[in-house]
């Protein structure tokens, strides 16, 4: 396989033979079930013209179902996948970038005190 140059965009390699086999599978499946079903029993001529209706239309269906599906992938741009967005890890679990205090850190006395103790008794700090 060929090294890329970092400018060069990536070619995805794609096949239809993967479309073709499943939607040829599904027709298939149609084409047997048409036929038993429509026939209405032994004792009637079974009926290929159906049968042949209901695959050709599974296959055509399912075919451009799936042409549709691959030409709306997308793949995601390189730089997403490069660590600059908020909660990258668990050690930095915490909202808006900061880190998250673990449960040992927070409940130690003064914790989260970096202006010096809060009072708490609910009166006038003056």
């Amino acid at each position: 396989m060929a090294q890329q140059k970092s400018g060069e965009p990536r070619k995805m390699r794609t096949s239809v033979k993967g479309p073709l086999m499943f939607s040829a599978f599904w027709a298939v499946l149609a084409f047997i079930a048409t036929l038993i079903f429509a026939s209405g029993g032994t004792a009637k001529m079974p009926r290929f013209d159906l049968a042949f209706i209901a695959a050709g239309i599974a296959f055509i269906v399912i075919l451009v179902v799936l042409a549709m599906l691959s030409m709306g992938h997308k793949p995601n741009a390189e730089y997403l996948g490069k660590g600059s967005g908020v909660n990258l890890s668990s050690r930095n679990s915490g909202h808006g970038g900061h880190p998250a205090q673990s449960r040992a850190e927070a409940d130690a006395p003064g914790a989260g005190t970096e202006d010096g103790p809060r009072d708490t008794s609910g009166g006038d700090p003056r």
